[in-house]
């Protein structure tokens, strides 16, 4: 039974994620490392957790470890923890680059490995995750691992050679929506509409149309042909959007995004 969580890194991520295992309440113990006391300050006064300047405290008490720092500092991390693990914890690696053959490695032992790709959504418990096993995770490792990412949202389980498409799709695609969100709510300002109920207007419109996706099964064209009445403003705006390459341009931000992906892959 895993009743204890650690992590080391309370970052944008980390700290998302954190906030959403604690409010569903997973694990029985969260604790928590950061190099900034504030954060752990914050983390513990709202929710609760334990938590120490000492990452090697937090790597010996863990069952699952969930290292969130940049993916450059988990070598030298990983140096100085390597020693404290318990033999049965499970890694949990969510660093764009690093894959579960390099912890292993920098652990220099064979220690069970999970890759995942969590997004920041997870603060308010809507993440999209993906999540690889290591070949020594056993079904009961498996299960704690998906109950983990799920508490703060959906999780897939991918081959982890599908991290890269993962990378684009949905870990770093919250940035694009948020533009695109911002852009709505600056021309709906310009269009004479209060900059506080812009942003609500457009930040619904986002969330009912990703809800209709998913509830509906139905293919996102469909669900656009719906709106668009034959010679109505929704087409016209559409066409404008095609002629601008809005498809083109969000297909070429998720390339240059899964090569860089790729590319920190290969380098080390």
């Amino acid at each position: 039974m895993k009743d204890t969580i650690g992590f080391i890194g309370a970052g944008n991520m980390g700290s998302a994620m954190i906030e959403g295992i604690a409010q569903k309440k997973v694990f029985k113990n969260i604790l928590v490392n950061d190099h900034h006391p504030e954060n752990l300050e914050r983390l513990e006064k709202k929710y609760g957790v334990k938590t120490s300047m000492d990452a090697n405290f937090v790597a010996s008490n863990s069952d699952v470890l969930v290292l969130s720092v940049k993916p450059k500092h988990y070598k030298a991390l990983i140096e100085s923890i390597k020693d404290s693990v318990k033999d049965d914890v499970i890694i949990v690696d969510i660093a764009a680059g690093v894959t579960i053959l390099d912890v292993k490695h920098y652990f220099e032992k064979d220690i069970k490995v999970i890759k995942a790709m969590p997004n920041t959504p997870a603060l308010v418990l809507q993440a999209m995750s993906a999540i690889s096993f290591d070949d020594l995770c056993n079904e009961e490792d498996k299960a704690c691992i998906q109950a983990l990412f799920n508490s703060f949202g959906k999780c897939e389980v991918v081959d982890e050679t599908m991290m890269d498409a993962v990378t684009c799709v949905s870990g770093s695609s919250p940035a694009y929506v948020f533009m695109m969100i911002e852009a709505m709510a600056d021309a709906a300002v310009k269009q004479g509409l209060p900059r506080k109920q812009a942003l609500v207007f457009a930040a619904q419109a986002v969330l009912g149309s990703a809800q209709m996706v998913l509830k509906t099964g139905m293919h996102p064209g469909a669900l656009k042909d719906m709106v668009c009445s034959p010679g109505g403003t929704t087409i016209d705006a559409v066409c404008e959007l095609e002629k601008m390459g809005f498809r083109a341009s969000i297909e070429a931000a998720m390339d240059v995004c899964a090569k860089k992906s790729k590319a920190m892959t290969e380098v080390k």
